[in-house]
């Protein structure tokens, strides 16, 4: 039924910040032969857009508009319904996202998102992996910088390691980047809301199915100083390690016991305690709503740096893997996170769900489960950097 849908792809959220970026990718790499559109509640952006477009790829001047609102049901089943791939930068999705992952999971439709907020995704697979399983809808979040350069790069640092054995695996993040006005709304509304997460959390540990005969851990760690580098590793309590924890869950491949740590890297103790003051006094402004008023108001969604500034970014992630007697080194590395590669992650995320051969999978599952080798060599020739440093 996908294959005589009339679209292979719809992006909903083109006119905001990331989801404009993530139209300009698609403008200038989908195949000439993929049937995409723009959707969205206000026609006027979309045409605006769309002209953006057509300057880029001249074959844009026709790529359809469809209305799209977070509020009307019927509008999200008739654009899930039409098309073989959503893909949505609508957020924070904790606050518009679950009416599009309904539609997508209820007409087997595959979904991607950049979701950042734990509780959204565990909620999203309380309520919706059964009906994705059954309908055969992929819903794939975490499709940007949060998680596929850790999910796919610990995926390529398990290939690297010997097979059937117990596998310690952890991931050192550095970035020089800025975030836009979407990502702080979801920080703020993610951080607003760690009680219903920590509930969903435990829904979804209730509900989710346990490998048979593996074990699979994401272990917070501690802060130290790494050995090998003299850099400080200070655990990061974001989306990542879930994320790569569930790929372990779902590829057997990961080895009989798995485990995962997440680390920011600092190369100064000043840089680790400015950063936690500065998060923890975040953390407390968002639980009282006048604060998080005025803390949302000094970034709107919408904005975001400048691509002089985006030029400039960097993310580099490193892997340690160790099993069956063996330790590698691993790297994961892009130009600016939050948006260029971003939305060049999440472009080819819906392109490979799209046009490849995948694993047959269904339900909520991870870029890495869901797309794989297929995924990791679009990353590579989409010119992000997958490398083993040292062995």
């Amino acid at each position: 039924m996908a294959e005589q849908r009339g679209y292979d792809l719809v992006l909903f959220g083109a006119t905001g910040f990331t989801g404009g970026l993530t139209a300009e990718y698609l403008a200038r790499h989908a195949p000439a032969d993929c049937r995409w559109a723009l959707a969205g509640r206000n026609r006027g952006k979309l045409e605006a857009v769309r002209t953006r477009l057509a300057a880029i790829n001249p074959a844009c001047a026709d790529l359809p508009l469809l209305h799209a609102d977070v509020s009307d049901a019927a509008s999200l089943a008739e654009i899930a319904g039409a098309s073989r791939v959503v893909i949505t930068t609508v957020g924070p999705y904790s606050e518009y996202g679950e009416p599009l992952v309904a539609a997508c999971a209820e007409a087997g439709t595959d979904y991607v998102d950049l979701c950042g907020e734990p509780g959204f995704v565990d909620r999203m697979f309380v309520r919706y992996h059964e009906t994705a399983r059954r309908t055969g809808a992929r819903i794939v979040h975490a499709c940007g910088f949060d998680s596929i350069p850790h999910d796919l790069g610990v995926f390529y640092t398990v290939k690297q390691l010997p097979k059937n054995v117990p596998l310690r695996i952890s991931g050192q993040v550095r970035a020089g980047a800025m975030f836009s006005g979407g990502t702080f709304a979801s920080l703020l509304a993610a951080a607003s809301r760690l009680g219903e997460s920590q509930q969903a959390a435990k829904a979804r540990k209730r509900a989710q199915e346990r490998p048979a005969g593996r074990r699979v851990r994401a272990v917070p760690g501690r802060i130290h100083r790494d050995p090998d580098t003299g850099r400080w590793l200070v655990p990061m309590p974001t989306i990542d390690p879930l994320v790569v924890a569930h790929s372990a869950r779902l590829i057997d491949g990961y080895g009989p016991d798995f485990r995962y740590s997440h680390y920011a890297s600092f190369k100064r103790l000043p840089t680790i305690l400015a950063t936690l003051v500065s998060g923890v006094a975040v953390l407390g402004l968002a639980q009282v709503p006048p604060a998080r008023k005025l803390l949302s108001s000094l970034r709107k969604p919408g904005e975001g740096p400048s691509p002089e500034r985006r030029a400039k970014s960097w993310f580099k992630v490193r892997f340690v893997g160790d099993g069956g007697g063996k330790r590698v080194i691993t790297e994961v590395s892009g130009g600016d996170p939050g948006y260029d590669e971003t939305a060049k992650m999440l472009a080819e995320s819906a392109l490979c769900l799209a046009f490849d051969e995948l694993p047959s999978l269904a339900g909520s599952v991870t870029p890495a489960a869901a797309m794989g080798d297929a995924l990791l060599a679009r990353l590579i020739d989409a010119g992000l950097v997958f490398r083993v440093a040292t062995a």
